[in-house]
């Protein structure tokens, strides 16, 4: 897919619908995210064609959230762009977007779930490759 993807909640919504199975599609060859509340298996054909646009709407959140420049960021500074803009007030829809990155492995937890009750609201903070 040659469109680039900015972060927008229509934008995440759509791949993330894109990237799980259709009825009748076979489930044995799935590929699984755990996120805050959710646990989602990808369908993984599809996943791999969205690559480079879950890379670049990773790419939109703030700095912090990058490996080498804050080394990560709580969940809750997720809903604004790196550009200070407001792009989803829901957090269901800030989860996709890091089921995604998590699953294609552009995103990784900066601890395990047992620890993110130390952490502002209880959410975990989350670290994206750059």
């Amino acid at each position: 897919m040659d469109k680039k993807y900015v972060l927008s909640a229509d934008n995440v919504t759509e791949i993330f619908n894109d990237c799980l199975f259709k009825e009748g599609e076979s489930t044995d060859n799935f590929v699984q995210a755990e996120g805050i509340t959710n646990m989602v298996g990808f369908h993984p054909e599809r996943l791999e064609g969205h690559r480079e646009d879950i890379k670049d709407m990773l790419s939109d959140l703030p700095d912090d959230f990058k490996v080498s420049k804050g080394g990560g960021m709580s969940f809750l500074n997720a809903c604004d762009t790196k550009d200070g803009k407001q792009w989803t007030g829901y957090h269901q829809v800030m989860e996709q977007l890091f089921l995604l990155g998590l699953v294609i492995g552009e995103v990784k937890y900066l601890a395990p779930r047992e620890l993110w009750e130390v952490f502002p609201g209880g959410m975990p903070y989350y670290v994206i490759k750059d």
